[in-house]
């Protein structure tokens, strides 16, 4: 019997960005440049003794509807985006944010900048061991998205979800510049946004009975407080 998950991660992204790339990195520890997504994957890892479903969405336009429900009930959210891509990272805000109008009220926001070893200023591995090169050109492209792009983004999300950023994870702490390919950061992009996201999980279960409300006990103190009147 599979035990129900605790916590849901969810991936969103253009389909040029590389997230299910990275999502396959992380979970097989190795590099496969696949083809998009078509309507949605679900992935479940074990991560020390919780289960987390882990959704990379379709980036594709004709799947983009799909994409408020893959988010309903959502923990944690990856917003993906291309750093030798500009496009890449308004379209997380102009056609993906909306989105997560489905996730929980207290959903974590990570803004990711895969493709990081794609770029003139990258000084990482270009290729992680025990892996062949790859026959594709070795010729770099210009970075177009900077860390200070993705924070001011995070920051706008903070707005839109009208949440105080005081009350929020540092922006500097939920922005990431990663490879698929190299593996350069993935692994802690996904444990810092696991980090982050048991502990809200584990004080959400023990406040849970203070915070349900008995629609029935409910109704009858409407009922009595009307007869009185």
């Amino acid at each position: 019997m599979i035990k129900k998950p605790d916590v849901k991660v969810v991936l969103l992204g253009d389909m040029n960005v590389g997230k299910t790339s990275l999502l396959h990195r992380y979970m097989d520890r190795k590099f496969q440049d696949t083809v998009s997504t078509v309507g949605g994957a679900f992935y479940l890892k074990q991560w020390r003794s919780y289960n987390i479903s882990i959704w990379d969405t379709a980036g594709r336009e004709q799947f983009h509807g799909l994409g408020s429900m893959y988010c309903r009930s959502a923990s944690a959210i990856i917003l993906t985006y291309d750093v030798s891509s500009k496009q890449s990272l308004m379209e997380l805000e102009d056609r993906f944010l909306g989105l997560t109008d489905t996730a929980s009220e207290d959903c974590l926001f990570a803004v990711v900048g895969n493709k990081i070893d794609l770029t003139d200023d990258y000084e990482g591995e270009e290729e992680s061991e025990g892996e062949r090169p790859r026959t594709c050109s070795t010729s770099k492209v210009r970075k177009q998205v900077y860390l200070e792009d993705a924070i001011a983004l995070y920051k706008r999300i903070m707005k839109y979800k009208m949440v105080d950023e005081n009350h929020a994870p540092a922006a500097e702490k939920m922005c990431f510049e990663t490879s698929a390919k190299t593996g350069h950061n993935v692994d802690v992009l996904f444990e810092s946004v696991f980090n982050m996201v048991i502990p809200l999980i584990v004080k959400k279960k023990a406040n849970g009975p203070e915070d349900t409300i008995n629609l029935s006990q409910e109704s009858t103190e409407k009922h009595t407080k009307t007869g009185c009147c």
